[in-house]
């Protein structure tokens, strides 16, 4: 039987590995954290209705409390998706005391079209939190949270 979104985050461990030469003239001299998605899913948790987070804040902070020089990119928002998948698949079964990951944007403040129910369902669950939403970019428009920084937390 396939697991379930839960089964599988929680079985995922943190790996961390030195940033090797070639790649140290890009990302510096140090360690590269990737994540495991309980921890993610811990900084989420510390939200409150009408906070918000990005995926840069969730790398750095998770960068400082392990003491490397960064958190890799591409896993922290896989991970992020999963967390989502796991949240409504916990509503579906009833739970309504979920990881409250709409609140999580991408850099300069986008919706993540990766979440469950793309942009739409986000927007949504943003709105409900008083968030007021617009369009940005020029060719393919993608929604924006207007004067999110105002809403980040700060750790």
């Amino acid at each position: 039987m396939k697991k379930s979104w839960r089964e599988y985050i929680n079985t995922v461990e943190e790996k961390i590995h030195d940033i090797t030469p070639e790649w140290e003239s890009k990302m510096g001299k140090g360690k590269i954290l990737i994540p495991k998605p309980l921890d993610i899913e811990r900084i989420i948790n510390r939200t409150k209705k009408g906070e918000l987070l990005t995926t840069d804040i969730i790398r750095e902070q998770l960068a400082k409390e392990k003491n490397v020089r960064l958190t890799a990119s591409a896993p922290t928002k896989i991970y992020l998706k999963h967390i989502a998948f796991a949240a409504e698949e916990e509503i579906a079964e009833g739970n309504d005391n979920i990881t409250p990951y709409w609140r999580v944007l991408l850099p300069k403040g986008l919706i993540n079209e990766k979440f469950p129910g793309g942009y739409e369902k986000q927007q949504k669950l943003l709105k409900s939190e008083g968030h007021k939403i617009e369009q940005y970019g020029k060719r393919k428009k993608i929604p924006k949270v207007v004067s999110f920084q105002e809403s980040l937390i700060k750790f």
